[in-house]
């Protein structure tokens, strides 16, 4: 390392020439990244003409309870109170950036009392003697070759990626939320419908047992039918199980503990059903819409301009310097003109030979924003990826639940026929048998179509990056150092 001492002219001289032609690092631009023109359209039949609001995508499953766990999930959940502390901090950051474009100060002061040995040393004047010392430094490095204006452009664009993460996060949670009260209603209508199944299948053993009574059928159709029946009871404590497991899921989602969700969970609510339409805006607008997709976008440009940072290490750092203090031994003359000490004047430090370390320093950060563009990309496939999924689930389970309602409409028309014929005697009772087990399945399954309908249409409201649109202000944004009222505070 070699320090010199410039004459100012020459300095300044210097400094204007490097600033008006040098500038390290590359000026970023946002990459254009190729998307397709359209969704493949077989699968969005609903998806042209309709509109659902994505900034509030959940008021289109009309649910007053769903609603508000959204609500409180906002409100309450302390991951997003985690994300949000992350943004003051990266603000907090910028603010730091930012300051090493401004002089900075110190003031300092300091008495001491100093007794020399006289064995040692010829007599002195004044033994011990005293030192009083107080003064500033000031010093101000300037950006010539922009490697701190770099490191400015990196906060910026870490401050924003922090916003975006927080709204990623956001869209994340609200989807889970609505994800898990879907399965808690689904589930309550799965219980609710064994129990009904319980309760024929309950009747089918009287049935069997007053038609043994009778000596009109053989032992054999009691025991069958009470085997089915303790069967369909055993799936009931599995299906609370999975109930109560959701429930303290969404209470963890909603930032509190599991009972308090009991007297809202018990207003009744049938499986939510969402608007048979939804708006699906062209991919491209998937890289202004989604979160995720914009929070990579800024992470590259904040690693892009690291590039810079590295290379200004190649280059001389100037910097100008001074300080003044008043020093004395007297207190009685310590304000005297004379005991003034002061100097100031330009400097310049340049690392001449650093065995390769900055050239690999700018290796480094060029491969990490290599890195950074190949997860921009990705993160581009993955978003189109996940609305094309979610789109063709709910093409096709629409076509599902329509099959399995007419399933179960003739599954009880079935019932209802075998029932009444083997009553008659006309057949046995494996036929009823058959009959109970396809109507229970068919009625379960066309439940868990049901949520699975709902869950496909919030999935896809999630995939559009539905729930982002937010104002982000969780803290107040704390200023430059250029602006602080005083040092103390620093």
């Amino acid at each position: 390392m070699i320090i010199r001492r410039l004459a100012p002219p020459f300095f300044f001289s210097l400094a204007l020439c490097f600033e008006a032609c040098v500038w390290v690092g590359h000026d970023y631009k946002t990459p254009v990244i190729r998307t397709p023109d359209a969704w493949t359209v077989d699968l969005i039949a609903d998806g042209n003409n309709g509109f659902t609001d994505l900034k509030q995508w959940w008021r289109a499953l009309n649910d007053p309870v769903l609603n508000r766990l959204i609500d409180r999930t906002r409100n309450s959940n302390p991951n997003l109170r985690g994300a949000a502390a992350r943004i003051t901090e990266a603000r907090a950051l910028r603010g730091v950036a930012r300051s090493h474009l401004f002089p900075s100060a110190n003031a300092s002061g300091d008495y001491v009392r100093n007794r020399a040995s006289e064995s040692l040393l010829a007599p002195v004047p004044q033994n011990p003697s005293d030192l009083y010392t107080a003064g500033f430094d000031a010093g101000w490095e300037i950006d010539v070759f922009g490697g701190l204006r770099r490191q400015v452009e990196s906060a910026e664009a870490s401050v924003d990626a922090s916003v975006e993460a927080y709204r990623d996060l956001l869209v994340t949670l609200l989807a889970e939320t609505a994800l898990n009260y879907v399965e808690y209603r689904t589930l309550e209508e799965r219980i609710r419908f064994a129990q009904a199944n319980i309760e024929a299948q309950a009747g089918s053993v009287d049935l069997t047992q007053s038609r043994l009574d009778a000596g009109l059928v053989p032992r054999i159709d009691v025991t069958q039918a009470t085997t089915n029946l303790e069967t369909s009871r055993s799936l009931i404590p599995a299906l609370r199980s999975q109930l109560a497991l959701t429930r303290n899921r969404l209470a963890s989602l909603t930032g509190d503990y599991p009972a308090s969700l009991d007297p809202l969970l018990a207003q009744g609510q049938p499986i939510p059903r969402p608007a048979s339409n939804y708006a699906a805006s062209l991919p491209a607008d998937l890289i202004r819409a989604r979160p995720d997709v914009r929070q990579a976008e800024r992470e590259l440009a904040a690693q892009t301009a690291r590039i810079g940072v590295a290379e200004a290490d190649l280059y001389p750092r100037f910097s100008l310097v001074g300080n003044f203090a008043l020093q004395s031994v007297d207190s009685s003359d310590f304000f005297d003109a004379s005991s003034r000490v002061y100097s100031f004047g330009p400097t310049f430090q340049w690392q001449i030979f650093s065995a390769g370390r900055i050239r690999n320093n700018i290796r480094v950060e060029e491969a990490r924003t290599e890195q950074a563009l190949a997860n921009y990309e990705n993160a581009i496939l993955l978003a189109v990826e996940e609305v094309e999924s979610s789109m063709a689930a709910i093409a096709n389970e629409r076509d599902r639940l329509a099959t399995l309602n007419r399933a179960v409409t003739s599954a009880a028309e079935t019932v209802s026929l075998v029932k009444d014929n083997y009553t008659r005697g006309l057949i046995d009772f494996q036929r009823v048998l058959d009959a109970e087990r396809t109507k229970f399945t068919t009625e379960d399954e066309a439940a868990v179509s049901r949520g699975q309908m709902a869950r496909n249409y919030i999935t896809l409201y999630k995939a559009l990056g539905g729930g982002s649109e937010v104002e982000v202000t969780p803290l107040e944004e704390p200023g430059s150092d250029a602006d602080e009222p005083n040092a103390a505070t620093n």
